[in-house]
């Protein structure tokens, strides 16, 4: 996906590896996003600092993408980042594609799509018992950012953000409710859902891929 981006775009990616769990739990992976920040702040200054990032970067047009749980570090990630200098880097938007965000109380998509043959419930559960830190349940603020009035008072300082769902992604109601969310805590936030489509669908429909970097596209130019 950010190959193709970056070659659809004028734009240079870099992709970020961050540490899978058990071994590191949340929130490491959040602080590996960090690190490839302040990486980007460091390239720009240092004069052996990459020559890409200091010659062709425009490091106040920065935008950070993520799908799934991609997308929950990137909004963790951006929230973290409004109480930190990370000048002259300037994040300009977040893409959250699909977003992976629970909670102990189960919405009316994760029980109708609870045996979804590609990413069931009971799945899920697992992904976050393995993710989230010891002693926390999946009302734990990096797994359901609406119930945490600490995430609400820092959402009302988030820039600009696209959102992107379907309708057949058990999380779908979730990620509307994330929408929800932002708006009333006043983010520039622009919601791209459609009807049709499951959780990963451009990984095996190639339409879906080029649909959700045109809505990338748009978001960006």
């Amino acid at each position: 996906m950010m190959n193709k981006l970056a070659d659809e775009i004028p734009a240079i990616a870099v992709a970020v590896n961050f540490r899978l769990a058990p071994e590191t739990k949340l929130p490491g992976q959040y602080d590996d996003a960090m690190d490839a920040i302040n990486w980007i702040k460091t390239q720009s200054t240092d004069p052996n600092g990459d020559p890409w990032i200091k010659q062709f970067a425009d490091l106040s047009r920065v935008y950070m993408y993520g799908t799934s749980c991609g997308a929950n570090i990137v909004l963790n990630t951006a929230l973290r980042l409004i109480d930190r200098d990370v000048s002259p880097v300037k994040i300009a938007g977040i893409v959250l594609c699909q977003p992976f965000i629970g909670g102990k109380k189960r919405t009316k998509s994760e029980l109708k799509l609870a045996a979804d043959v590609f990413f069931p419930l009971p799945v899920i559960d697992v992904l976050w018992e393995l993710a989230l830190p010891k002693g926390t349940d999946r009302d734990h603020r990096f797994c359901n950012p609406l119930g945490d009035e600490q995430v609400k008072e820092k959402m009302k300082r988030l820039g600009r953000c696209l959102v992107i769902g379907f309708g057949g992604d058990l999380l779908i109601d979730r990620q509307q409710d994330l929408v929800q969310f932002m708006v009333m805590q006043g983010v520039m936030v622009e919601a791209r859902f459609d009807d049709v489509g499951f959780h990963g669908i451009e990984m095996i429909d190639p339409r879906r891929a080029s649909a959700i970097r045109n809505f990338v596209k748009e978001f960006i130019l």
